[in-house]
């Protein structure tokens, strides 16, 4: 295992820093997971994982003969995609009257994607590959969940928005 980078994270919080820790553990902690992406309640992506790793592991994918790479190697193609579900699955279980969402799971020939509520709206959204073990990256999932849940505050989620809209910024100047 390698120890997660803390470029980009000097000026943050410590709950930032710690959020961001969380998600590379994740990342680097479960077999089979290509992208993750933590999403606020109006669709805006927080934080996401590594694009080095994510690169690496589409790679990887395709060297074993993979079709599909999942989004276009986008963070914000996945926050897309797990605001669109979550928003989905909120809205159908709001008509069927049955309570919350917790989870989603959606299992295709080439991959899977997983939705777990986090906090106040927000979502975890993860991409994993075709041979993933979908039990173990939802157990993992509700671990982040259950440790990140009660420190995104909106404090904390505006945070995470202005260090990544400031990244973006940083990284497209070059």
């Amino acid at each position: 295992m390698t120890a997660p980078s803390t470029f980009g994270l000097i000026g943050l919080s410590s709950e930032a820093r710690n959020l961001h820790w969380l998600l590379t553990n994740l990342v680097e902690e479960v077999p089979g997971i290509l992208s993750v992406a933590v999403v606020s309640s109006d669709g805006l992506l927080l934080l996401s994982s590594d694009d080095h790793r994510n690169r690496q592991a589409r790679q990887a994918l395709q060297g074993r003969g993979a079709k599909k790479t999942g989004p276009r190697g986008s963070a914000a193609d996945l926050a897309t995609i797990v605001s669109g579900i979550g928003s989905l699955t909120v809205g159908a279980a709001k008509l069927m009257d049955i309570g919350g969402v917790r989870h989603t799971m959606v299992a295709m020939d080439e991959g899977s994607l997983f939705v777990m509520s986090i906090s106040d709206g927000s979502l975890l959204g993860v991409h994993g590959s075709a041979d993933c073990d979908m039990s173990v990256v939802a157990y993992h999932m509700a671990l982040f969940v259950g440790r990140a849940g009660h420190v995104l505050t909106p404090e904390l989620r505006s945070e995470l928005r202005k260090s990544l809209e400031d990244s973006q910024t940083t990284g497209s100047a070059r």
